[in-house]
C-alpha cells in the first residue's frame, strides 16, 4: 500500500509534470529544466538527513515505520499545492514553483526514505528481502498504472463537467485530479502503518561521522547506487518524453484499430499498459533471481532494454507503427519490471554486508542513497530531455513542430535510453555480492 501510494504520485510528477510547467503553468522549457534540476540538489542533502534521522529514531512503533503516519496527511497536502496554478505574475509563478516543488520532494524523502528502510528490518533473509521486494514493486507499477490511466480522464472530466466540479480553467481541472490522487494516497499510507511491523532488531548505529565514513568506503554501495541512478535516467527519459510525444508527434487524436477493436491511442493508455507489463516484470523477477541470480537477471535484463529501445526510433506512425510501439513497450516495460525490485533487494544486501563489515547497522542511510538516486536521477533525466527539446526547437503549444523538434523527441524515445541501459548492464557487471557471497554473509550474520 505504501509503494502504491508513493508511486502514484512519483510517475505523475515523472511523466505529467514537465508538461503541466511548461503548456499549463506556462513556465518557459528552460526554466522547467532549471528548475527540475536545481531543487533536485536539496535532496542530496535531505535524503542522507532523513536517513540519519530514521536511524536514530526509537518509538513503540519502530525506527522507520511511524513516520507513515506522521508525513501522510503533508504528503497529500504537498502534492495538491505542486498542481496549484497561482494567478500572479510570471515571477511571482516561478517562485511558488519553487517553493512548492521542494516542498514536494523533502515531505517525499520525509516518508519514503523510511518506507523503504522497512525492508532491512521486515526479514533478515537474502531471498525473502526479494519477495517483499517484488510485492513492492508489484503494486507500485498497479498504483502507477491507475494514476497514469485515470489522469487525462480525471482532468478531462473537472474541464468538461464544469457545474459540477466548479472548475473554471484547464490549470483549475488538474488541481481537481490531484486532489482526487491525493486522497486516494493519503488513505494507503494510513493503510501502510495499519497493517506493517518491525520485526528485526538491528545493532544501534555508530557515530554519524563514522556511519558516513562506512558508506564512502562500501564499493557495492557505490556500484548499487550508480545502478540504480541509471534505472531511473532511463525510465525517466523514456517517461517524460511520452506526453509531449502523443501530443506533437503521433497526435492527439491517433486512433489504433487492432484488428478486434479499435480505440483512442494517447499517452495515457501507452504508459499505462507499461505499468501493467511492470507487473508483469515483477512477478517474474523472483523465480529468475532465484534461477539465476540477481546480478545476472539483472544485467541480461538492461543488455535487452538495449536493443528494444534502439527498435523504436524505426516503428513509422501508422497504425501498424502503433501496434509495433505498444509492442516495444510491453517488452521493455517487463524488463525495466524485473530491474526494479532488484535494485531494492540489492541495497539490502548492501546493508547486510555493511553490518557484517562494520559491526554497527546504518540501514536508514543505505536505502537513503537509493530515494536520492531515484530522485537525482529523474531530476536529470526531466531536465535534459527539456533541454534537450529547446536546442531541438520545440515550442510549447505550437499548432506545428520542426522536424528537429521531431527528431529530438524520437531520440529521447530510443537511442538515448538504450544508451542508458548499456551503461547500467557494464555498472552491474562489477556488482560483487553475489548469492553465494550473499549465503556467506548470512551466515556470520546469524553467529
Amino acid at each position: 500500500m505504501g509503494d502504491m501510494s508513493s508511486s502514484m504520485f512519483w510517475k505523475i510528477f515523472s511523466y505529467y509534470l514537465p508538461i503541466f510547467y511548461s503548456d499549463i503553468f506556462q513556465l518557459s522549457l528552460g526554466q522547467t529544466a532549471t528548475l527540475m534540476f536545481v531543487t533536485r540538489f536539496w535532496d542530496t542533502v535531505s535524503d542522507p538527513m532523513m536517513g540519519i534521522i530514521a536511524d536514530r529514531t526509537q518509538t513503540r512503533w519502530g525506527k522507520y515505520r511511524p513516520y507513515l503516519l506522521w508525513f501522510a496527511a503533508p504528503f497529500a497536502i504537498a502534492g495538491v499545492l505542486l498542481f496549484t496554478t497561482p494567478d500572479w505574475d510570471d515571477q511571482g509563478r516561478l517562485v511558488y514553483a519553487y517553493v512548492t516543488y521542494i516542498l514536494m520532494m523533502t515531505v517525499y524523502t520525509g516518508i519514503n526514505v523510511p518506507y523503504a528502510s522497512m525492508l532491512g528490518v521486515m526479514t533478515s533473509d537474502s531471498q525473502e528481502k526479494t519477495v517483499f521486494s517484488s510485492y513492492r514493486m508489484f503494486f507500485a507499477y498497479g498504483g502507477s498504472f491507475i494514476a497514469l490511466f485515470a489522469w487525462e480522464p480525471l482532468c478531462d472530466f473537472f474541464a468538461k463537467y464544469q457545474p459540477l466540479t466548479k472548475v473554471d480553467t484547464v490549470a483549475e481541472a488538474w488541481q481537481g485530479a490531484m486532489i482526487v490522487i491525493a486522497a486516494i494516497c493519503f488513505l494507503l499510507f494510513i493503510g501502510s502503518f495499519l497493517l506493517t511491523r518491525e520485526h528485526v532488531k538491528t545493532r544501534p548505529t555508530g557515530a554519524l561521522g563514522s556511519d558516513f565514513m562506512h558508506l564512502l568506503k562500501n564499493a557495492p554501495w557505490w556500484i548499487i547506487t550508480a545502478g540504480a541512478l541509471c534505472t531511473n535516467l532511463f525510465n525517466t527519459v523514456r517517461g517524460a518524453t511520452v506526453a509531449y510525444y502523443f501530443k506533437y508527434y503521433i497526435g492527439e487524436n491517433a486512433h489504433i484499430n487492432l484488428g478486434i477493436a479499435e480505440f483512442l491511442f494517447f499517452a495515457g493508455l501507452f504508459l499505462a499498459v507499461g505499468e501493467v507489463c511492470n507487473m508483469v516484470g515483477v512477478v517474474s523477477a523472483v523465480p529468475l533471481s532465484k534461477r539465476f541470480g540477481k546480478k545476472t537477471t539483472f544485467i541480461v535484463s538492461a543488455l535487452a532494454m538495449t536493443v528494444l529501445s534502439i527498435l523504436f526510433f524505426y516503428v513509422p506512425v501508422s497504425n501498424g507503427g502503433f501496434a509495433a510501439m505498444l509492442l516495444l513497450q510491453i517488452l521493455i516495460s517487463i524488463l525495466t519490471g524485473i530491474v526494479s525490485p532488484l535494485v531494492w533487494s540489492m541495497y539490502a544486501d548492501v546493508a547486510d554486508y555493511s553490518t557484517m563489515k562494520n559491526g554497527t547497522s546504518s540501514t536508514g542511510l543505505i536505502f537513503s542513497s537509493g530515494s536520492m538516486a531515484q530522485k537525482f536521477g529523474g531530476a536529470i533525466a526531466g531536465s535534459a530531455v527539456l533541454l534537450l527539446f529547446d536546442a531541438f526547437g520545440l515550442v510549447p503549444n505550437a499548432a506545428e513542430q520542426t522536424d528537429s523538434a521531431m527528431l529530438g523527441m524520437r531520440l529521447t524515445m530510443s537511442y538515448i535510453p538504450a544508451a542508458i541501459a548499456l551503461v547500467m548492464a557494464l555498472i552491474i557487471w562489477a556488482y560483487p555480492l553475489t548469492t553465494r557471497r550473499m549465503e556467506e554473509i548470512n551466515k556470520k550474520l546469524e553467529n
